[in-house]
């Protein structure tokens, strides 16, 4: 069966680079983690031009990670996510290691067969929305991303960058946001001060061309955990974040915001 006779694919391997251009060699500008679905736009001999269903982001994925499929593969009712930082699965028989965040939908009722690939899944599973947004439990979700190395336009504890972190970090709490920060930051009600901010705010930086570069959530109005260079939790003040490592100013603070 050819791509081009199907509208949608799922990912699968545990994550799927999203390329900015049909070639091994172009930037990855985001990542498809194992179960997502995806609409098909385009494609090449080897890559397939993709957008996401979760965040509606686009780039091109290489054909042979991906499975052409009928939209209803997943339910999408079902939220359920990896509840571990990595969880096991089975693909046809093999294991298949997926990461902290990656959705279960495809697994119904804990094995299913698409195609030729025969899943099964009977590891920890979260689902979003019973877990109160309150510091408690922000905290508790965040930090399983600690020391996480930073990878543009990753997305998963293999590699995950700052917008990808407070994305995935949000989803265990049913709450979606846009795959970039500059994305993000459009959304949300401004905070004035930094002394009103509460847990699960975000901070947003820009660089000297006045463009939004960064994110981080906020767990109190002097810490943050955000991805720059890996998964860490360091200081802040009105005017940026300063390193626990170095104690220098790494990030000039722009704008706050919250999501309701």
């Amino acid at each position: 069966m050819q791509i081009r006779d199907m509208s949608f694919v799922v990912c699968m391997v545990p994550v799927a680079p999203l390329r900015k251009e049909a070639a091994h060699r172009s930037e990855m500008v985001s990542q498809l983690l194992f179960g997502e679905l995806a609409e098909v736009t385009g494609e090449t001999d080897l890559f397939t031009q993709l957008r996401c269903v979760y965040d509606g982001y686009e780039g091109w994925c290489q054909k042979t990670q991906v499975l052409p499929v009928d939209i209803n593969v997943a339910d999408p009712n079902d939220k359920r996510l990896v509840a571990g930082w990595t969880e096991t699965a089975t693909l046809n028989g093999s294991p298949i290691h997926l990461s902290l965040g990656t959705p279960l939908a495809v697994f119904k009722e804990g094995q299913v067969n698409i195609g030729r690939a025969a899943l099964h899944y009977d590891g920890a599973s979260h689902v979003p929305g019973i877990a109160e947004f309150n510091e408690e439990n922000l905290k508790r979700i965040s930090s399983l991303y600690l020391n996480t190395a930073y990878l543009w336009g990753g997305r998963s504890v293999f590699g995950i960058d700052c917008s990808g972190l407070v994305q995935q970090v949000f989803r265990f709490f049913n709450k979606p946001l846009p795959r970039d920060a500059w994305q993000q930051a459009e959304q949300g009600e401004v905070v004035g001060f930094l002394q009103e901010v509460q847990c699960g705010d975000l901070a947003f930086f820009d660089n000297e061309e006045g463009r939004i570069t960064h994110v981080g959530l906020m767990w109190d109005e002097h810490t943050i955990i955000h991805s720059s260079g890996k998964v860490r939790v360091d200081q802040i003040d009105n005017m940026g974040i300063i390193s626990s490592d170095t104690a220098e100013r790494t990030h000039k603070l722009r704008i706050i915001k919250r999501y309701a």
